[in-house]
């Protein structure tokens, strides 16, 4: 084939844009949460926002901003649903969203860049299984994988990763300009990876 599929190109990429393109899918997934919170009630959107944003501030002042990634793991998983006693296809893309940054939150204690792939498959399985349980009643079984991979929700999910390796691959640097044009660029699309629209207060 040639061409380096999405997750060897995240391999390639240098620790600092790995770790930035994994908290650009995490702040994708958020809103998933936030829906799911919304709906139930269950857990609290704070530990997860403000996991995030200490990632940001980490990658913008990356000499005078710490981050105790551990701590901030574990707030996450205090709020992390459970499929028992939630009977509803939203508290899969919450407790993806909850895996997603537990993962990044991992690389950056571990400093392994299989973490930051890692993210980018919870992302990519995320958008599959949700299309997979909203489709599974209208298509056969033996179809179902390949209709999952042909939806555009999924196909949108890919090439968005894509187009976002394009960018970062062509950025010399890791800059603080850098780190707020990716925050910008998630307000801009305004939905998250399974579609939800992005609630632009909750930065």
């Amino acid at each position: 084939m040639g061409q380096l599929n999405t997750f060897q190109r995240i391999r390639a990429m240098e620790a600092e844009k790995q770790s930035l393109f994994a908290l650009y899918l995490c702040e994708r997934m958020l809103p998933n949460y936030e829906f799911f919170h919304q709906l139930t009630g269950f857990g609290e959107l704070k530990p997860l926002r403000g996991a995030l944003n200490a990632l940001w501030d980490r990658h913008a002042n990356p000499k005078h901003s710490k981050i105790n990634a551990e701590r901030w793991q574990e707030k996450v998983d205090e709020v992390t649903p459970s499929e028992y006693g939630h009977d509803m296809l939203g508290v899969y893309p919450a407790m993806d969203a909850c895996t997603a940054i537990s993962t990044l939150l991992q690389g950056v204690l571990d400093k392994d860049s299989k973490n930051f792939v890692d993210v980018a498959k919870v992302s990519q399985a995320s958008v599959a299984k949700f299309i997979e349980l909203n489709i599974a009643d209208e298509v056969p079984a033996e179809q179902l994988r390949e209709a999952v991979n042909q939806h555009e929700l999924y196909q949108y999910e890919v090439e968005m990763q894509q187009a976002m390796l394009n960018y970062l691959e062509a950025q010399p640097t890791v800059t603080k300009a850098l780190v707020n044009q990716l925050k910008q660029m998630v307000a801009d699309e305004g939905i998250s990876n399974i579609g939800l629209e992005v609630n632009q207060s909750s930065d």
